[in-house]
């Protein structure tokens, strides 16, 4: 049962008088009141130094019960620590902190950075999963971006990452981030349920925010949202004094916020924004997404954590169909196939200049058939992209085709992008964000109400 195994409830004491749980919390209390002894289940004990002769005793012939490593002392203020700073490759792992430091933090042995020069804005992570190790972390580094700190739960990952990467520090604190006065953004890479939560701490607490899709999971949730960007100017640079800058009657500054919607930037998606410019009347927009299945029990499945498919991905093709209509959306239907899980759909949208788009989000594909394909029938004309490696133009006067070496899907330019504003921002600049606030919420707000009309 994935809801006993995996989300910790419980089964009614009636049913099951004796879980795991149950267990842990019997044993846990009687320890407590000093009703249990395990003096006698002990029969070694080793320094730390002598941790090799402990694990040859478990593999060795000689009887052993309980074994216990005994750290030295004074070590548990340290051990404690849920901050470790990072001051260079090859750090050997934390020591003793250095004289007056603070104790929620840990030194390691490193050579320090260079100081950034105040332009150079400083992104702190909150999650070190594989998307954000693999795509997201590379690509901000790559972008100019000072690497600050990494938040994970468990801080494995998180140390890690922030020694493979060069981040200044890694922590499991992640609150701490929202205060961090030398964090100008937050880039969210955790799971999908996090998202809502985390955007709207980061933005109250003053910080840019990057979030990997989705933005949020429900409506009430963007509203949330709404609630604190609402109001402002988003274009306009930010103050360093926290409060409104501009004088009486004048917009505050909107928060910087940007979803992680990659595609809009892959360079040939801009390379089909920019012909599209020179054509009038309505446009169709087909895409076609080889999504391949996912096991109904997986947590991008559960609404409750990752919203389902369609919020979690299928978001992606309604902002890329978006961009390229350049006008809202007026309408949109969904039709699912007829299984379990429900990804298997089709989405119409209806654009306020007449366009429209289809979304064929196909779960029970083959693997061998390429995962994406957009085409686009104008005036005439089609364009054709092939998995983000072949643009191909019929009937376009000037324009047959665009072929790429590699995939690129946009991750690194869309970075790049949110970097660049966030930098012109601290600059004092007045610039607009990568993506318009606007098509970010309507986006987000369509997704949910697709999603939500497949339940119904």
């Amino acid at each position: 049962d994935p809801r006993y195994e995996a989300q910790g409830l419980d089964y009614p004491i009636g049913f099951v008088r004796w879980t795991e749980q149950r267990n842990f919390e019997a044993v846990l209390d009687l320890l407590a009141a000093g009703r249990l002894d395990v003096a006698p289940l002990v029969s070694h004990r080793f320094p730390l130094e002598e941790a090799e002769r402990a694990y040859a005793v478990v593999a060795g012939a000689e009887p052993s019960l309980g074994i216990i490593l005994e750290y030295p002392g004074g070590e548990e203020e340290r051990l404690r620590a849920r901050t470790v700073e990072l001051k260079g490759e090859g750090a050997r792992g934390p020591v003793a902190p250095a004289a007056g430091s603070a104790p929620a933090t840990v030194l390691a042995e490193r050579a320090a950075p260079a100081t950034a020069p105040a332009a150079v804005p400083s992104v702190s992570f909150i999650g070190a999963g594989n998307y954000a190790t693999g795509v997201l972390i590379p690509a901000f580094k790559a972008a100019g971006a000072v690497l600050r700190t990494v938040a994970s739960s468990g801080g494995v990952s998180g140390v890690h990452a922030g020694r493979k990467f060069g981040f200044e520090r890694t922590t499991t604190d992640t609150e701490a981030l929202f205060a961090d006065a030398g964090t100008a953004a937050l880039v969210i890479t955790t799971r999908h349920d996090s998202h809502a939560r985390l955007v709207t701490q980061g933005l109250a607490a003053g910080k840019a925010v990057f979030v990997e899709k989705p933005l949020c999971l429900t409506l009430g949730e963007l509203a949330e949202i709404e609630g604190v960007v609402g109001g402002g100017d988003p274009a306009r640079p930010l103050s360093p004094d926290p409060s409104p800058a501009g004088g009486e009657g004048s917009k505050a500054v909107a928060p910087l916020l940007m979803v992680g919607f990659n595609r809009r930037f892959a360079p040939q998606v801009q390379k089909i924004k920019t012909l599209l410019a020179g054509v009038t009347g309505p446009k169709a927009l087909v895409m076609t997404v080889n999504a391949g299945a996912i096991p109904a029990d997986h947590w991008t499945q559960d609404p409750a954590v990752g919203g389902g498919r369609i919020i979690g991905e299928a978001c992606h093709f309604i902002d890329l169909l978006r961009f390229l209509a350049g006008a809202p959306i007026g309408r949109a239907e969904a039709l699912a196939l007829d299984a379990p899980t429900r990804d298997s759909v089709s989405i119409s949208l209806g654009f306020a200049d007449g366009s429209l788009g289809t979304i064929l989000y196909l779960a029970n594909g083959s693997k061998a058939f390429p995962k994406e394909r957009l085409e686009v029938f104008a005036a005439g004309r089609v364009l054709q992209l092939d998995n983000f490696r072949k643009l191909t133009g019929f009937g376009w006067p000037g324009f047959k085709k665009l072929n790429l070496w590699r995939q690129d899907k946009g991750q690194q330019a869309c970075a790049a992008a949110f970097v660049q504003a966030l930098r012109a921002r601290v600059a004092g600049e007045a610039v607009a964000p990568p993506i318009p606030l606007e098509e970010i919420l309507e986006v987000s707000r369509v997704t949910i109400a697709v999603a939500q009309g497949l339940e119904g």
